[in-house]
C-alpha cells in the first residue's frame, strides 16, 4: 500500500510540534520562578497612604533618616499616622511640618526608632519595661521608651499600636496613633504606673519639686516604686507626712549630674552627695555599694537602671531612702564592721546606736546632736594589740565623738590646730594640713600623734563622719 505525500507532511508537522512543545517545557523547567523582593521600612512607608506625613518628615529632618532606615538595621519603627502627626503639630503650635525645626524633628523621629527587631509578641511576653530609642538624651545616652501591654501595646502611655508587626526586610513597623514626645524624667515617672506614689509625693512636698525636676538638670533620680512607699508609710497616709520633711526625703533621692549604673559599678563603692541638706545646709551624703547589685545606704537596691530622659536619668529602687544618721553610714559601709561590732555587741551596757541615732536635743543625759564622729576603719582596729574590754572600750568609743557640733573640714583651722572636746572628757586636736597621705593629723587624749583623717565630710542628718586610719586613745592617767 502506498502512503500519500500529504500523510507524511502531516506526520512531520505533528512531530515538529511535539518536539517544540517538549523543548519549551524543558526551558521553563530550567528557570526558577521569579522571587518577590521584600521591601524595607522606607519602601513600605512610601507605599502606605496613612504614613505620607511620616515619609515627608523623614525627608525633611536632619540626619539622612531615609538613608538610615534603608540600611540593613534591624530596626523597629513606631510609625505615627497622618492623623497622629496632624494632632502633634496642632498641639505644639506648628501650622505645618515645615515649621518644625529640622534638628528637633530629627530627634522626635529618632525617638520612634529602636535598633532591634521587636515584634508585638516580644512586647507582650515581656509585659512592660524599657527599650532604648535612637534619640539623644541626658549625658549623651539614648532616650528610653516605656512599653506596657496590659491594655494593648502602649508606649510612654501616650501612643497605642493600631497595626502591629508589619514585616520589612530590615525590621518591623508598628503603626501608632500618636507622635511620642521625647520624655523628661518627670514624663517617664508619669508614664509608669509603678511610680504613681512618687508622682503624688513630688506634688505634695514643699519646694515645688515638680518644677525643680522639670528644669534643665541634669539629674539622677533614685525613684522608689509604689511598694517602697507602701512599706515606708507603714499604713499611714502620705498626706500625714510633714511636707517639709517629705521634701527633704525626696531630695535625698536626687543627685546632680548623670550617674549611670556603669558609673556606679566602675566606682565599686563610695560616697556621693544628694540634693537634700543637713546641718549647716550641707548636702547629705549617700553611700553606694555594687558588690551585690547596686545598693544605696545599705537598704535600697536598684531594680531597673538607666531610664534616660531629656534632663536626666532614673534608677528605680525598692526602698525609700530616709534621711541618714551617722549610724546609717556606719552600718552601710563594710569598712566599719568592726566599729559597729564595738558599738553594739562589745559594749552592751551602752546603747550607742540609740544615742547616735538621735535627731532631737534636750536629752536627759545631755548628749545631743549634732554629732561629729571620728570613725576608725577595720584596718585601724586591726592595728591594736587587742580590742579592750567593755569598760575601757566604752571610754575609747566616747573619745571618738563630739556632741552638739557638726564640725566639717571647712570648719577646721587652716594651717593650724583645732581642739574639740569629746564625750569621754578629753580633747582631741586636729591639725591641717596632714602628713601625706593624711588629709589631717589627729592628736588623741593620750598625746599620741600622727593619727590620720583619710576621708572627710560624710554628712548625715544628725551629724558628720570623718574617717580615721587609727583608733584614738583617751588619757588613762586621770
Amino acid at each position: 500500500m502506498k502512503s500519500s505525500p500529504n500523510f507524511f507532511k502531516a506526520m512531520l508537522a505533528t512531530l515538529l510540534l511535539a518536539i517544540t512543545f517538549s523543548c519549551s517545557n524543558d526551558d521553563n523547567g530550567d528557570q526558577a520562578p521569579p522571587i518577590e523582593q521584600e521591601q524595607n521600612i522606607v519602601e513600605i512607608a512610601l507605599g502606605t497612604p496613612e504614613l505620607s506625613i511620616l515619609v515627608a518628615a523623614l525627608s525633611a529632618a536632619d540626619g539622612n533618616l531615609v538613608e538610615l532606615l534603608g540600611t540593613d538595621g534591624p530596626f523597629t519603627v513606631l510609625a505615627p499616622t497622618n492623623a497622629a502627626f496632624t494632632a502633634f503639630l496642632a498641639s505644639n503650635g506648628f501650622a505645618s511640618l515645615e515649621d518644625v525645626p529640622t534638628d528637633v524633628l530629627a530627634e522626635i523621629l529618632l525617638n520612634h526608632v529602636i535598633s532591634a527587631d521587636i515584634t508585638s509578641g516580644d512586647l507582650t511576653a515581656a509585659g512592660a519595661g524599657y527599650a532604648s530609642t535612637n534619640a539623644s538624651g541626658a549625658g549623651g545616652n539614648f532616650i528610653s521608651i516605656y512599653f506596657n501591654t496590659s491594655n494593648g501595646v502602649r508606649f510612654n502611655d501616650v501612643a497605642a499600636v493600631s497595626s502591629p508587626d508589619i514585616d520589612a526586610s530590615n525590621g518591623t513597623i508598628h503603626i501608632v496613633d500618636a507622635v511620642i514626645p521625647i520624655p523628661s524624667i518627670l514624663a517617664h515617672a508619669g508614664a509608669n504606673r509603678d511610680f504613681d506614689s512618687l508622682a503624688v509625693a513630688l506634688g505634695a512636698a514643699d519646694g515645688n519639686l515638680i518644677d525643680v525636676l522639670s528644669g534643665d538638670g541634669p539629674f539622677t533620680v533614685l525613684a522608689p516604686d509604689n511598694a517602697a512607699f507602701t512599706t515606708f508609710l507603714d499604713g499611714a497616709d502620705l498626706g500625714g507626712v510633714n511636707t517639709a520633711v517629705l521634701s527633704q526625703i525626696l531630695l535625698n533621692h536626687v543627685l546632680g549630674g548623670v550617674v549611670t549604673s556603669s558609673d556606679l559599678v566602675a566606682g565599686g563603692a563610695g560616697y556621693t552627695n544628694t540634693s537634700a541638706t543637713g546641718p549647716g545646709e550641707n548636702a547629705l551624703s549617700l553611700y553606694y555599694n555594687t558588690s551585690d547589685g547596686v545598693v544605696f545606704n545599705g537598704i535600697s537596691t536598684v531594680t531597673t537602671a538607666d531610664v534616660v530622659g531629656t534632663n536626666g536619668i532614673i534608677h528605680a529602687v525598692d526602698t525609700v531612702i530616709d534621711i541618714p544618721t551617722v549610724v546609717t553610714f556606719a552600718a552601710a559601709d563594710p569598712n566599719f564592721t568592726t566599729l559597729v561590732e564595738a558599738l553594739t555587741t562589745l559594749t552592751p551596757g551602752t546603747d550607742f546606736v540609740s544615742i547616735l541615732s538621735r535627731t532631737e536635743g534636750s536629752n536627759a543625759d545631755g548628749i545631743n546632736p549634732e554629732f561629729t564622729v571620728f570613725a576608725p576603719t577595720n584596718d585601724a582596729f586591726a592595728e591594736l594589740a587587742e580590742i579592750p574590754g567593755e569598760a575601757v572600750l566604752t571610754q575609747v568609743l566616747l573619745h571618738h565623738v563630739v556632741s552638739e557640733a557638726n564640725i566639717t573640714s571647712g570648719d577646721l583651722t587652716p594651717d593650724g590646730d583645732t581642739t574639740a572636746p569629746t564625750l569621754e572628757g578629753d580633747d582631741i586636736t586636729i591639725t591641717l594640713p596632714g602628713t601625706d597621705p593624711n588629709i589631717a593629723d589627729v592628736t588623741d587624749g593620750a598625746g599620741n600623734t600622727g593619727k590620720g583623717i583619710i576621708a572627710v565630710d560624710v554628712q548625715a542628718g544628725n551629724g558628720v563622719i570623718h574617717v580615721l586610719d587609727a583608733v584614738l586613745l583617751p588619757d588613762t592617767t586621770n
